[in-house]
């Protein structure tokens, strides 16, 4: 079956060709070269990816982590004791501890653009990924439908069998009839 985009385009998508997006070109390609479309997304994000931007995926997942946090209440825990109850007379930061604010001040300042950073880069492999999902699932239908056809062509051609083994059995049954009329004339 040779069988071309125009032809796909028409028949499983009911669309123009020239109305194909470049995507759905590819699956269609791909379609009648048999050839699969899957691959690998984190790598090709992966390949892409700056040193600053896995820096930052770094900061993000240890800045979002439960071990982060429990270890930064630590710290803040051992940090006011210290001033409050051990360090009562010599404290290098006393009871509003203003240096802690600006620590975290900082912390907080640094670590927020970071984060968002990581969240663009997350929702562009989202995106990716959903428009991979999307040529996947395109192809899986066409896939189907083309499925479909061969079992309405294949049930097709049963049924004209079919309907000529019935003609050729009438036309038996009618000579035997006409053998048999005769020999019950007489």
């Amino acid at each position: 079956m040779n069988r071309t985009i125009d032809d796909l385009a028409n028949r499983w998508l009911r669309r123009k060709p020239d109305g194909l997006s470049q995507l759905e070109s590819r699956v269609l390609q791909s379609t009648i070269e048999r050839t699969t479309i899957t691959r690998d997304t984190n790598k090709a994000v992966a390949f892409h990816q700056t040193f600053g931007d896995r820096l930052a995926d770094t900061i993000a997942r240890i800045g979002g982590s439960w071990s982060f946090i429990l270890t930064f209440v630590a710290f803040l825990i051992v940090w006011t004791s210290g001033n409050v109850w051990l360090l009562s007379r010599d404290a290098f930061d006393p009871y509003p501890f203003i240096f802690l604010n600006l620590v975290l001040s900082m912390v907080a300042a640094l670590q927020a653009p970071v984060i968002m950073m990581a969240q663009n880069r997350q929702t562009e492999r989202d995106r990716i990924d959903a428009a991979h999902d999307y040529e996947v699932n395109l192809k899986a239908e066409i896939e189907i439908m083309a499925l479909h056809e061969k079992l309405d062509q294949l049930r097709h051609s049963e049924i004209i069998g079919m309907r000529d083994e019935i003609v050729r059995l009438a036309e038996m049954v009618k000579r035997i009839d006409e053998r048999l009329s005769p020999q019950s004339a007489s």
